[in-house]
Protein backbone atom coordinates (compact mmCIF):
# COMPACT_ATOMS: atom_id res chain seq x y z
CA UNK A 1 0.00 0.00 0.00
CA UNK A 2 1.14 3.46 -0.78
CA UNK A 3 0.35 6.66 -0.02
CA UNK A 4 -1.60 9.48 -1.89
CA UNK A 5 -1.02 12.89 -0.85
CA UNK A 6 -3.42 15.72 -1.64
CA UNK A 7 -3.61 19.27 -1.19
CA UNK A 8 -7.04 20.55 -0.70
CA UNK A 9 -7.15 24.51 -1.77
CA UNK A 10 -7.10 25.20 -5.18
CA UNK A 11 -6.03 21.19 -6.18
CA UNK A 12 -9.05 19.16 -5.32
CA UNK A 13 -11.42 21.97 -5.23
CA UNK A 14 -11.74 25.31 -7.38
CA UNK A 15 -11.09 28.05 -4.68
CA UNK A 16 -10.42 28.57 -1.21
CA UNK A 17 -12.08 26.89 1.86
CA UNK A 18 -10.24 29.22 3.95
CA UNK A 19 -11.21 32.09 2.13
CA UNK A 20 -14.52 31.43 1.32
CA UNK A 21 -15.29 30.34 4.95
CA UNK A 22 -14.02 33.81 5.57
CA UNK A 23 -16.74 35.62 3.14
CA UNK A 24 -19.07 32.69 4.77
CA UNK A 25 -18.64 34.20 8.27
CA UNK A 26 -19.46 37.45 6.93
CA UNK A 27 -22.66 35.88 5.92
CA UNK A 28 -23.46 35.09 9.54
CA UNK A 29 -22.54 37.85 11.53
CA UNK A 30 -19.58 36.45 12.87
CA UNK A 31 -16.60 38.67 10.84
CA UNK A 32 -17.57 42.14 10.29
CA UNK A 33 -18.13 43.04 6.79
CA UNK A 34 -15.66 45.96 6.87
CA UNK A 35 -11.75 45.05 6.20
CA UNK A 36 -12.34 41.45 6.91
CA UNK A 37 -12.02 40.66 3.55
CA UNK A 38 -9.60 42.84 2.31
CA UNK A 39 -7.51 41.94 5.63
CA UNK A 40 -7.50 38.24 4.55
CA UNK A 41 -7.19 38.55 1.00
CA UNK A 42 -4.38 40.88 1.43
CA UNK A 43 -3.14 37.77 3.20
CA UNK A 44 -3.80 35.26 0.63
CA UNK A 45 -1.70 37.34 -2.13
CA UNK A 46 1.43 36.30 0.41
CA UNK A 47 0.48 33.22 0.60
CA UNK A 48 0.55 33.13 -3.25
CA UNK A 49 3.69 34.41 -3.24
CA UNK A 50 5.54 31.75 -0.55
CA UNK A 51 5.72 34.83 2.05
CA UNK A 52 2.92 34.31 4.40
CA UNK A 53 3.23 34.05 8.26
CA UNK A 54 1.00 30.94 8.74
CA UNK A 55 0.74 32.03 12.48
CA UNK A 56 -0.34 35.67 11.99
CA UNK A 57 -2.76 34.04 9.03
CA UNK A 58 -4.37 32.18 11.22
CA UNK A 59 -4.27 34.10 14.31
CA UNK A 60 -6.57 36.81 12.46
CA UNK A 61 -9.12 34.23 10.60
CA UNK A 62 -9.98 32.54 13.89
CA UNK A 63 -10.81 35.43 16.02
CA UNK A 64 -14.62 34.85 14.75
CA UNK A 65 -14.80 31.44 16.18
CA UNK A 66 -13.36 32.10 19.71
CA UNK A 67 -15.87 31.46 22.51
CA UNK A 68 -18.04 29.12 20.25
CA UNK A 69 -18.42 25.72 20.31
CA UNK A 70 -16.87 23.10 18.06
CA UNK A 71 -20.42 21.79 17.97
CA UNK A 72 -22.53 24.73 16.87
CA UNK A 73 -19.29 26.01 14.26
CA UNK A 74 -19.72 21.89 12.99
CA UNK A 75 -23.29 22.58 11.72
CA UNK A 76 -22.87 25.89 10.40
CA UNK A 77 -19.45 24.19 8.12
CA UNK A 78 -21.53 22.03 7.05
CA UNK A 79 -24.42 24.07 5.39
CA UNK A 80 -21.03 26.17 4.16
CA UNK A 81 -19.71 22.98 2.74
CA UNK A 82 -23.24 22.38 0.61
CA UNK A 83 -23.47 25.88 -0.46
CA UNK A 84 -19.66 26.64 -1.53
CA UNK A 85 -17.22 23.69 -1.84
CA UNK A 86 -19.35 20.75 -3.22
CA UNK A 87 -20.43 23.22 -6.20
CA UNK A 88 -16.18 23.74 -6.33
CA UNK A 89 -15.29 20.15 -6.13
CA UNK A 90 -13.05 19.05 -8.89
CA UNK A 91 -14.53 16.25 -11.09
CA UNK A 92 -10.76 15.26 -12.19
CA UNK A 93 -9.70 15.22 -8.57
CA UNK A 94 -12.60 12.56 -7.12
CA UNK A 95 -11.52 10.38 -10.41
CA UNK A 96 -8.01 10.76 -8.87
CA UNK A 97 -8.95 9.78 -5.42
CA UNK A 98 -10.83 6.70 -7.21
CA UNK A 99 -8.33 5.47 -8.37
CA UNK A 100 -5.84 5.26 -5.74
CA UNK A 101 -8.32 3.92 -3.97
CA UNK A 102 -8.82 1.12 -6.36
CA UNK A 103 -5.19 0.28 -6.38
CA UNK A 104 -5.38 0.03 -2.48
CA UNK A 105 -3.12 2.81 -1.52
CA UNK A 106 -3.81 5.18 1.97
CA UNK A 107 -5.18 8.55 0.66
CA UNK A 108 -4.57 11.41 2.81
CA UNK A 109 -5.64 15.43 2.36
CA UNK A 110 -2.84 17.21 3.89
CA UNK A 111 -3.94 20.91 4.27
CA UNK A 112 -2.87 24.15 5.60
CA UNK A 113 -6.16 25.06 6.17
CA UNK A 114 -7.59 24.50 9.71
CA UNK A 115 -8.87 20.98 10.68
CA UNK A 116 -12.55 22.23 11.44
CA UNK A 117 -12.30 22.90 7.06
CA UNK A 118 -10.53 20.22 6.29
CA UNK A 119 -11.34 17.09 7.65
CA UNK A 120 -15.36 17.71 7.24
CA UNK A 121 -14.50 18.47 3.43
CA UNK A 122 -12.42 15.88 3.18
CA UNK A 123 -15.33 13.31 4.13
CA UNK A 124 -17.01 14.48 1.18
CA UNK A 125 -14.29 13.15 -1.24
CA UNK A 126 -14.75 10.00 0.50
CA UNK A 127 -11.20 10.57 2.19
CA UNK A 128 -11.01 9.60 6.22
CA UNK A 129 -7.53 10.76 6.71
CA UNK A 130 -6.43 13.99 7.26
CA UNK A 131 -3.68 16.21 8.96
CA UNK A 132 -4.89 20.02 8.84
CA UNK A 133 -3.98 22.70 11.26
CA UNK A 134 -5.29 22.08 14.67
CA UNK A 135 -7.24 24.10 16.83
CA UNK A 136 -6.74 25.02 20.60
CA UNK A 137 -10.24 24.05 22.54
CA UNK A 138 -10.77 24.69 26.42
CA UNK A 139 -14.17 24.45 28.33
CA UNK A 140 -15.64 23.30 24.59
CA UNK A 141 -15.37 26.41 22.84
CA UNK A 142 -12.66 27.58 20.24
CA UNK A 143 -9.97 30.01 21.81
CA UNK A 144 -9.13 31.23 18.31
CA UNK A 145 -5.47 29.77 18.55
CA UNK A 146 -3.71 26.82 17.21
CA UNK A 147 -2.06 24.37 18.58
CA UNK A 148 0.66 21.88 17.58
CA UNK A 149 3.24 21.68 14.27
CA UNK A 150 1.13 24.27 11.43
CA UNK A 151 0.74 22.05 8.29
CA UNK A 152 2.25 24.57 6.24
CA UNK A 153 5.75 24.27 3.95
CA UNK A 154 8.30 22.29 6.02
CA UNK A 155 5.45 21.62 8.74
CA UNK A 156 3.41 19.03 6.23
CA UNK A 157 6.79 16.69 6.20
CA UNK A 158 7.26 16.85 10.19
CA UNK A 159 3.26 16.20 10.81
CA UNK A 160 3.08 13.63 7.36
CA UNK A 161 6.69 11.81 9.45
CA UNK A 162 4.59 11.65 12.80
CA UNK A 163 1.66 10.18 10.92
CA UNK A 164 4.34 7.46 9.97
CA UNK A 165 6.01 7.21 12.33
CA UNK A 166 9.14 8.28 11.30
CA UNK A 167 9.24 5.82 8.30
CA UNK A 168 10.93 8.07 5.37
CA UNK A 169 11.38 5.08 3.13
CA UNK A 170 7.39 5.60 2.26
CA UNK A 171 7.87 8.62 0.53
CA UNK A 172 9.72 7.04 -1.85
CA UNK A 173 6.72 5.39 -3.06
CA UNK A 174 4.45 8.28 -2.08
CA UNK A 175 2.47 10.37 -4.72
CA UNK A 176 1.53 14.30 -3.86
CA UNK A 177 -0.78 16.28 -5.61
CA UNK A 178 -0.29 20.09 -5.37
CA UNK A 179 -1.22 23.44 -6.86
CA UNK A 180 1.01 25.34 -4.73
CA UNK A 181 4.63 26.79 -4.39
CA UNK A 182 4.18 26.22 -0.61
CA UNK A 183 4.20 22.41 -0.65
CA UNK A 184 7.79 21.89 -2.51
CA UNK A 185 9.17 21.07 0.84
CA UNK A 186 6.80 18.21 0.55
CA UNK A 187 6.95 17.50 -2.90
CA UNK A 188 10.89 17.67 -2.94
CA UNK A 189 10.16 14.06 -0.34
CA UNK A 190 7.84 12.11 -2.53
CA UNK A 191 9.30 9.92 -4.89
CA UNK A 192 6.16 10.94 -7.40
CA UNK A 193 5.22 14.82 -7.39
CA UNK A 194 2.67 16.13 -9.38
CA UNK A 195 2.05 19.75 -9.84
CA UNK A 196 -1.69 20.09 -10.62
CA UNK A 197 -2.98 23.38 -11.73
CA UNK A 198 0.33 25.09 -10.56
CA UNK A 199 1.15 28.60 -9.59
CA UNK A 200 4.14 30.20 -11.62
CA UNK A 201 6.89 29.59 -9.12
CA UNK A 202 4.92 26.20 -9.09
CA UNK A 203 5.23 25.40 -12.44
CA UNK A 204 8.92 26.71 -13.26
CA UNK A 205 10.15 24.11 -10.55
CA UNK A 206 8.28 21.13 -12.22
CA UNK A 207 9.22 22.14 -15.40
CA UNK A 208 12.75 21.96 -14.57
CA UNK A 209 12.43 18.93 -13.01
CA UNK A 210 10.65 17.21 -15.23
CA UNK A 211 7.41 16.72 -12.91
CA UNK A 212 4.27 15.98 -14.53
CA UNK A 213 1.64 18.77 -14.41
CA UNK A 214 -2.28 17.73 -14.18
CA UNK A 215 -4.78 20.25 -15.20
CA UNK A 216 -7.70 19.54 -13.42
Amino acid sequence: MSLALFDLDETLINGDCASLWGRYMIKLGWAQNDGFAQREQALMLQYQQGTLSMEEYMSFTLQPLAGRSPRDVAQCVEAFIDEAIVPAMRQSAIGCIAEHRQRGDRNIIISASGEHLVTPIARRFGVDETLSIQLEVCDDSYTGNTRGILTYREGKVSRLLGLIEGRESMLAQASFYSDSCNDLPLLQQVGYPYAVNPDSILLRHAQLAGWPVLSW
